[in-house]
C-alpha cells in the first residue's frame, strides 16, 4: 500500500547549534558493497555550509507544500501500513486563560516549524540571506528508507536534498540563495514554557504578585463587607466568602449584609442568656465570641483611686482623670475607687457617666460607708459578664461612719475571674503595724466569691481571698508614708520635672514591707515616676503649709496580682494633678489584661446595667454640649459692633 502522495512521511527537525559555523557530523551511510556513497549536485561539487542551510530550508517548504507539477502517483519509498488513529482523550473544560495560553503556544510553534503558504509564492524574497539553521531529514517510523526516491523528488522539484548529512543543490536553488540582504537567525526558546496549573495560572506569577504579609488580610477583609449578598447566592458561596460562620444561618444573609454574626432561628428559640451552653464551642462566653471581640484576647482596664476628703464640691470636668491624653484609645473597662467620698454618691456616679459618654454603661456600683466603687464597661460587652458580687470589711468598729475598711467586687468576664478591692487603711506616720493588720483582716474576712465558681480551685486558699481569682487589682489610700524629713523631701522635689523620685522610694514604707513579705504577698506595682499624691493644700499645687507640716508621701497606690505569669501588663502609672478639690491627688493605672474563653456554667448577668443613670448622664452631656455652642454663638455676636 502506497502512502499518501506516493512518498514517505519525513519530519524536519532543527539541529542544535553546537558550534558556530560548523555543520554537525553525521555518520556516513554505507551501500551494499560496504563503501561510502558520495553524492553531489549537477556540478559534482559539495555546496558550502550556508548553501546547505538554504537547501534544507527550501526542501522543508517543498515537503510541506508540493509544487503544481508534482504527481501523486509517483512512488519514492517503500509501502507501509498506517497506524490506526489514537483514541480520543477526554479532557476537562479549560479555562479562558488556559485556552489563550494554548493558542499562543501553537502560534509560536507554527512560526518555528512551518512556513506560510504566502512565502512559497515569493521564495526569492523569503530565501535571501543565510538560513537560520541546518535541517536534517529523519525517517518516520522506520530506518531503511529509499534514498534514491528522495533524491528523485529533489531533482524533479529542483530543490536541495539532504540525506543523512549529504546534500544536493539544483541550479535554480543555488541562484535563489545568492543575495546581498542579510537575514538574522530566528530566536528559538532555550527553555520549555512553564507548566500550567489546574487553575490556569503560573506559579511564577503568583510569586511575583504575592501580597505582603503585613497587609495580607487587609484587602480581603475590606472587600468582604462592601459586597451585598444577593438573593441568588448559594450557601456554599456565602460560606466561601467568609460572610457566614459554620454554625450560623445562611438564609438570613441572602437579603442583606451585616457586621453581626447571623443566628439560627433554632438557636434564638433555645438559647437562654441566663443559663447558656456548657460546650466550649457554642458557649456565649466561648472562644468564638472572644476572638470576635478581642482577636488578641486582651482588654484594656483603667483603675483609679482618689481620696476626696469628704468635700461636697466636685470638679466640673473629669476628662483629665478618666480620659488622659497620653493613650490614643479609651479603655474597655473603667474601675474607680473612692475613699472619704462626697455626701452625694449618686451625683458622683452621674458625673462619671456624663464624662464617659454613651459608649459605656455602669455595670455595678457598691458602697461601704464613704468608700465607693463604680465599674463601667463598654456597652457591647455587658453580655459576657457573670453576675456581680460584692463584700465589705470594716477595720474600725468603734466609728459610726465607716471610713476605714475595704470593699471588694468580683465577677467573671468570659473565662477570666476578676476581683477589685478598694480600701482605706489606718492613718498615721508610725502606724505601719496597724496597716498590716488591716491588710490581713481584709484578705481573711472578705467572703468572695459567693455563687460564682472558682476558675481554678486547686490554687485557691481559704485564708486569702486574693488567691481565688485569676486577676486581682487592689487600690486605695493605704496611708503608707515616707520615712524621711520634710526638708529632705522638699529639696528633692524642688528640682522640678527632673526630680529623681527613686531617692524618695527608698524610704517608702509600703515597698519595704512588700520586700519583707509581710503585706501584699504576690502583688506587683508598676514603676513610680510621679510626685507624691499627699498632702496638698486644697486648690493649690503646694504641699501642706499648715502647722502640722506633714511630709509628702505616696499614700494612694494601685497594685495588682495574677495567677498566670505576665497576664497583666502595666501600660501607664501616674497621677492627675489637675484635680485640686482635695488634699489628695487621684492616682490611676492603665493595664492590658489577657482574657481566656469560658463556658456558660456560671450565672450570667443578662446584660444588666443602670439604665436610669445612663439616661441622666447622656441628657446632661447633650445639655452641656448645647450650652457650649450657645455660649460660643453669643461670644461671636457680642464681638460685632452695630452702628445705628
Amino acid at each position: 500500500m502506497n502512502p499518501p502522495h506516493g512518498f514517505c512521511q519525513y519530519s524536519l527537525q532543527p539541529l542544535p547549534a553546537s558550534a558556530e559555523g560548523k555543520m554537525p557530523q553525521n555518520p556516513t551511510p554505507k551501500g551494499n558493497n560496504g563503501t561510502a556513497r558520495k553524492e553531489a549536485g549537477d556540478g559534482g561539487t559539495v555546496p558550502s555550509e550556508d548553501q546547505q542551510d538554504a537547501e534544507s530550508s527550501f526542501l522543508s517548504d517543498i515537503l510541506r507544500f508540493p509544487p503544481e507539477g508534482f504527481q501523486p502517483s509517483m512512488t519514492f519509498c517503500k509501502s507501509f501500513t498506517p497506524k490506526p488513529p489514537r483514541k480520543p482523550r477526554l479532557e476537562r473544560t479549560s479555562s479562558l486563560d488556559e485556552l489563550i495560553w494554548r493558542r499562543r503556544r501553537l502560534f509560536r510553534m507554527s512560526q518555528g516549524s512551518l512556513t506560510d503558504a504566502a512565502e512559497m509564492e515569493s521564495s526569492a524574497r523569503s530565501l535571501q540571506g543565510s538560513p537560520p539553521g541546518w535541517l536534517r531529514i529523519a525517517s518516520c517510523g522506520y530506518q531503511n528508507h529509499d534514498e534514491d526516491s528522495l533524491r528523485c523528488l529533489c531533482k524533479a522539484s529542483k530543490t536541495p536534498c539532504v540525506v543523512q548529512g549529504k546534500s544536493t543543490l539544483s541550479d535554480s536553488g543555488e541562484k535563489m540563495l545568492l543575495g546581498n540582504k542579510p537575514q538574522l537567525p530566528k530566536v528559538m526558546p532555550t527553555h520549555p514554557p512553564p507548566s500550567l496549573e489546574h487553575d490556569g495560572s503560573f506559579s511564577a506569577l503568583r510569586t511575583a504578585n504575592r501580597i505582603d504579609p503585613d497587609c495580607e488580610d487587609y484587602r480581603p477583609r475590606s472587600r468582604r463587607w462592601r459586597t451585598r449578598a444577593g438573593s441568588s447566592w448559594s450557601d456554599t458561596r456565602l460560606h466561601s466568602r467568609g460572610m457566614v460562620c459554620d454554625n450560623c444561618s445562611t438564609a438570613s444573609m441572602k437579603s442583606t449584609c451585616s457586621l453581626l454574626t447571623p443566628l439560627r432561628v433554632r438557636d434564638v428559640r433555645s438559647r437562654s442568656y441566663l443559663e447558656g451552653s456548657l460546650l466550649a464551642s457554642g458557649a456565649l462566653l466561648g472562644a468564638e465570641e472572644l476572638n470576635r471581640y478581642f482577636p488578641d484576647r486582651s482588654i484594656g482596664i483603667f483603675v483609679a483611686t482618689w481620696n476626696m476628703q469628704g468635700q461636697k464640691e466636685l470638679p466640673e470636668l473629669l476628662d483629665d482623670l478618666l480620659l488622659p491624653s497620653d493613650p490614643d484609645y479609651a479603655q474597655d473597662m473603667y474601675v474607680i475607687g473612692i475613699q472619704e467620698g462626697c455626701p452625694d454618691r449618686r451625683e458622683w456616679e452621674i458625673r462619671l457617666q456624663e464624662t464617659l459618654g454613651p459608649h459605656y454603661v455602669m455595670l455595678y456600683a457598691a458602697a461601704h460607708g464613704v468608700i465607693y466603687m463604680s465599674i463601667f464597661l463598654r456597652r457591647d460587652l455587658i453580655w459576657f459578664c457573670s453576675e456581680v458580687e460584692y463584700a465589705t470589711v470594716t477595720t474600725r468598729i468603734v466609728s459610726q461612719i465607716k471610713t476605714k475598711g475595704a470593699l471588694g467586687v468580683c465577677f467573671t468576664f468570659f473565662g477570666t475571674s476578676f476581683l477589685f478591692i478598694t480600701s482605706h487603711f489606718t492613718s498615721g506616720d508610725g502606724k505601719v503595724y496597724e496597716r498590716v493588720l488591716d491588710y490581713n483582716k481584709t484578705i481573711q474576712a472578705l467572703a468572695l466569691p459567693k455563687n460564682i465558681p472558682d476558675t481554678n480551685p486547686y490554687r485557691s486558699s481559704p485564708s486569702d481571698v486574693t488567691t481565688r481569682f485569676d486577676d486581682v487589682f487592689w487600690f486605695g489610700d493605704f496611708n503608707f508614708r515616707l520615712n524621711e524629713d520634710r526638708e529632705v523631701v522638699e529639696q528633692i522635689l524642688n528640682q522640678g520635672l527632673e526630680a529623681d523620685v527613686s531617692k524618695l522610694l527608698k524610704r517608702d514604707q509600703l515597698l519595704k514591707e512588700m520586700e519583707n513579705g509581710s503585706i501584699f504577698k504576690g502583688f506587683q506595682e508598676a514603676p513610680i515616676h510621679f510626685r507624691p499624691s499627699y498632702k496638698f493644700d486644697v486648690g493649690r499645687d503646694t504641699y501642706d503649709t499648715t502647722s502640722k507640716q506633714r511630709t509628702p508621701s505616696y499614700t494612694d497606690r494601685v497594685i495588682f496580682r495574677c495567677r498566670n505569669k505576665d497576664d497583666i501588663h502595666a501600660v501607664k502609672y501616674s497621677s492627675c494633678l489637675g484635680m485640686k478639690t482635695s488634699d489628695h491627688r487621684p492616682v490611676y493605672g492603665l493595664f492590658h489584661v489577657k482574657v481566656r474563653p469560658g463556658r456558660d456554667n456560671i450565672p450570667l448577668a443578662a446584660g444588666q446595667f443602670d439604665r436610669e443613670l445612663y439616661l441622666i448622664g447622656i441628657k446632661r452631656r447633650i445639655t452641656r454640649e448645647l450650652q457650649k455652642k450657645r455660649a460660643l454663638k453669643d461670644q461671636k455676636s457680642s464681638a460685632v459692633c452695630s452702628v445705628s
